[in-house]
This record gives structure tokens, C-alpha cells and sequence, in this order.
């Protein structure tokens, strides 16, 4: 995404609304149109009307599916599987990472994370 394109839509799926707002404040920089959600279940319809460059995902969600699953319905959907998928989660084992990789992220981002290193991977994400 150059310059001159318009600013990257982002859902942000993560049930601790502090969460969501230091996302938001770390992406502020970019004058990203930014959605938030706190349940897997919303997002796929969710991400079928907004249409987001970018889904910054928690792995660990309440009501009944999780990041991982999340993740990979988003990628197998021909709908929806050009859209970035960041996992940002506290699960940050080896065997996590790699289950993210088979999920199809993207990016794998553990907490506690930067938010400037945030701002940079998805300023690196949206430009292409």
C-alpha cells in the first residue's frame, strides 16, 4: 500500500478491551480505519462486510472458537484469504508459533510486545 493509497482497514479481535486500546494507540500513526471486536465468532461475517487489509488476532477468545481456528477459516475462505492475519498472543511456546505458521498467520507477535514494533510490521504488512 504506497503513500497515496488510502489508509489500511484493520480489525483488531482480542477480548481485553485495554488490549484493543494500546493496539489502537500504537496504529494511531498510520490514520487507519480500525475495528474491534471481542468474540471469533462476529469476526468472519465481520471481515466479509469491512473487508480489512489486516486482522490482528488474540489466539485465546471466549465463545466457542479460537485465534487458531479463526485464522484458518480466514485463509481457507477464498473470500477472505488474501487478508493478513497477525497472531498477538500470550502463547509464545515453540509448538504455539508453529501452530500459528500451520494456521496460516502471517505474523506471530507475543505479549508483551512493542507497540512500535507493532506500528513497523504492520506498516510493512499494508505496503505490500
Amino acid at each position: 500500500m504506497s503513500s497515496s493509497a488510502s489508509p489500511p482497514r484493520i480489525l483488531i479481535v482480542d477480548d481485553e478491551s485495554d488490549l484493543r486500546f494500546l493496539i489502537r494507540l500504537a496504529l494511531d500513526p498510520l490514520g487507519a480505519e480500525i475495528r474491534e471486536l471481542e468474540h471469533a465468532l462476529d469476526a468472519l461475517t465481520e471481515i466479509r462486510s469491512f473487508k480489512p487489509d489486516l486482522v490482528i488476532l488474540d489466539i485465546m477468545l471466549p465463545g466457542g472458537i479460537d485465534g487458531l481456528q479463526l485464522c484458518q477459516a480466514i485463509k481457507l475462505d477464498p473470500l477472505t484469504a488474501a487478508t493478513k492475519v497477525f497472531l498477538l498472543t500470550a502463547k509464545g511456546q515453540v509448538a504455539d508459533i508453529e501452530a500459528g505458521e500451520r494456521a496460516g498467520a502471517d505474523q506471530y507477535i507475543v505479549k508483551p510486545f512493542s507497540p512500535l514494533a507493532l506500528l513497523e510490521a504492520v506498516q510493512n504488512c499494508c505496503r505490500h
